[in-house]
C-alpha cells in the first residue's frame, strides 16, 4: 500500500517545521519567500497535497457549496450547472448538487447540508416560499444562502438573476417595431414570483405603448407539453378574428410546446399567422424548424457575482443582470 506523505515528510525534506509547511499551503497566512519556495519543491518532489480536511478544521470552512435544484427539465438549467461548477472548481471550490423532490424539501436539504458543514447553499431557479427561507434562517449555524436566477423576497438572501423588467422593456420595443398589436403571456404558474414579474413587466411594457389588454395564458408548469396543452386549449376556445398576433413565452420549453401545436395542429404559419418569443435561449431555440427569438440570461455574470459573494470579493447584495435579445424568424 502506498504510503500517504504527510506535512511532516515535506518539512523534513525543506529543512523547515511542520508548521511552515501548513502555513505554505493555508490561503492568507503569512510564510517567507525563501522558506515557501524550500516547501513547494519539496512538495513537488513528494507529489504532496495538502489534507483538505484537516485545513477545514483548521479554518472552519470546507471549500464546498450546495446548490439546490427542484426542476431538471428545463435544458437551460444544464448548461447554468455545468457552468457554476465549472468557475467554482477554477476558485478551489466543490459543488454539491441537492435534488429537491416530495421526499427532500428546502428544509430537509439546508438541514442536511449544515450537518455536512457546506460553506454556503445556492438554491437555483427553486420554487421556495419565503416563509420557508425565514423559517430555516432562525435556526442556528446554518450555511449562508443564496438565490440564483430567482427574485428572493427574504431581504437577508441574496438573490441574482437577470433584469426581467430591462429584458421585457427590449422585447416589447422589438414587437412593436415589427408592427405587433395584439400580445399574449403564456404563464408555467402565476404562484412564481419570476414568473409574476415577467408578465407583469410585459403588460406595463405594451401598457406604455398604449395597448392595454394583455391575454394571458396559463400552462400549469414549466414543460413542453404542458406549453403545447395550454396553446391546444386556447386556440380551441378562442375564435381566429380574436386570437393575439404575438405570443410572449416565459420560457423556451413553453414556447416548443405553444409552436409544434400552432403549427402542426391549427396550421398556422410563424410568424405570419401567429409570432412566439421565449426566454433563456436553449440550444433547441437556434435550430432551423423553431427560430425562436428569445432573450438570453447573463449566466457567466450571475454566476460570478454569487461566488463572488460566497468567496467574500463582492458584498452580499441581490443584484438584476442585463441580458441579450435574441433576434430570429419567429417575429
Amino acid at each position: 500500500m502506498r504510503k500517504v506523505v504527510t506535512a511532516k515528510d515535506v518539512a523534513d525534506l525543506a529543512g523547515v517545521s511542520k508548521w511552515i509547511v501548513i502555513r505554505t499551503f493555508r490561503e492568507g497566512a503569512s510564510v517567507s519567500s525563501e522558506k515557501r519556495v524550500k516547501v513547494e519543491e519539496a512538495a513537488k518532489v513528494l507529489n504532496y497535497r495538502p489534507n483538505l480536511l484537516a485545513r477545514s478544521l483548521a479554518t472552519n470552512r470546507t471549500q464546498q457549496i450546495g446548490i439546490l435544484v427542484d426542476d431538471f427539465s428545463n435544458p437551460y438549467k444544464w448548461s447554468f450547472l455545468e457552468r457554476f461548477t465549472e468557475e467554482a472548481q477554477e476558485r478551489g471550490l466543490v459543488t454539491v448538487l441537492i435534488n429537491l423532490n416530495s421526499n427532500f424539501n428546502h428544509v430537509s436539504a439546508v438541514l442536511d447540508a449544515a450537518q455536512r458543514q457546506l460553506d454556503a447553499i445556492v438554491l437555483f431557479d427553486t420554487a421556495f416560499r419565503d416563509e420557508i427561507i425565514k423559517d430555516m434562517q432562525m435556526g442556528e449555524h446554518l450555511p449562508p444562502l443564496y438565490v440564483l436566477a430567482r427574485e428572493g423576497q427574504f431581504p437577508d438572501v441574496p438573490s441574482v438573476l437577470c433584469d426581467s423588467e430591462q429584458a421585457m422593456k427590449e422585447i416589447v420595443e422589438h414587437l412593436a417595431g415589427k408592427g405587433y398589436k395584439r400580445p399574449a403571456f403564456l404563464s408555467g404558474t402565476e404562484t412564481l414570483q419570476l414568473g409574476l414579474g415577467r408578465a407583469l413587466y410585459f403588460q406595463q411594457s405594451w401598457a406604455s405603448r398604449n395597448v392595454e389588454v394583455v391575454t394571458t395564458i396559463m400552462a400549469g408548469s414549466y414543460r413542453v407539453e404542458s406549453g403545447a396543452d395550454a396553446m391546444r386549449c386556447f386556440l380551441n376556445r378562442t375564435p381566429a378574428m380574436l386570437r393575439p398576433d404575438i405570443i410572449m413565452c416565459e420560457n423556451d420549453v413553453l414556447a416548443v410546446g405553444a409552436m409544434d401545436v400552432a403549427r402542426s395542429e391549427f396550421g398556422m404559419r410563424v410568424p405570419q399567422d401567429m409570432a412566439f418569443v421565449g426566454f433563456d435561449n436553449i440550444p433547441l431555440a437556434a435550430a432551423p424548424s423553431y427560430a425562436l427569438t428569445t432573450y438570453e440570461q447573463p449566466r457567466d455574470q450571475m454566476i460570478g457575482r454569487i461566488l463572488d459573494m460566497i468567496g467574500g470579493q463582492a458584498t452580499k447584495h441581490s443584484a438584476r443582470l442585463r441580458g441579450r435579445l435574441i433576434e430570429r424568424s419567429s417575429t
